[in-house]
């Protein structure tokens, strides 16, 4: 059923309250036990590029798959924010880098970075549903990166208590092929992994 824009916009808000409390009260070093569920049952093929994150404020801590994930000798992109309206930009990054300020709080390569890429994503997210659906933080970037990159694998990583029934979906709205948490990896109804 599709919903009038103005309704879906108070439901994700609405649903981004409840998601941030239920986040607030998870601990962020359950990132280990998330690296190790993935690199175990959804790991990236073999020379893929991977796309991560830093994570900030109450997100799970996945520095430690990205470590992982270097060390397998994958190369790995973390985002740099464009001005809204436009998809994320990736530029290399490999652990011992330092990071520059980037806006809305993120941590991002500098411009000096070699741009890349990627064909797998690892997508912060405030709340997920089993259908992959994934509720974000409401500024449409990772739902544009992801319909720029349509070949591209996109897991969605969090924490097991940010799992609701349904997810308030829109039209634009990229789904996951799975979901990566402390708990295991939930397969969804996107292409697999």
């Amino acid at each position: 059923m599709m919903l009038c824009p103005e309704l879906l916009a108070g439901l994700k808000a609405e649903a981004r309250k409840l998601a941030l409390a239920r986040r607030a009260s998870c601990e962020p070093a359950l990132g280990t036990a998330l690296t190790a569920h993935l690199l175990r049952d959804a790991p990236p093929p073999p020379g893929a590029i991977v796309a991560g994150f830093w994570p900030m404020g109450a997100e799970i801590d996945i520095r430690p798959a990205l470590h992982a994930l270097h060390a397998r000798g994958h190369r790995i992109a973390l985002p740099v924010t464009p001005k809204r309206g436009n998809p994320l930009q990736f530029r290399q990054w490999q652990p011992g880098d330092t990071l520059a300020r980037g806006p809305l709080g993120t941590s991002q390569p500098g411009p000096d970075s070699p741009p890349l890429t990627p064909d797998w994503l690892l997508v912060p997210l405030l709340a997920f549903d089993r259908a992959g659906h994934r509720l974000g933080y409401g500024g449409g970037y990772y739902d544009r990166t992801l319909a720029s990159l349509p070949d591209a694998t996109a897991i969605g990583v969090a924490y097991a208590a940010q799992e609701v029934d349904e997810v308030p979906v829109g039209v634009d709205d990229a789904p996951l092929a799975a979901i990566a948490t402390e708990g295991g990896v939930i397969f969804c109804g996107a292409p697999k992994v």
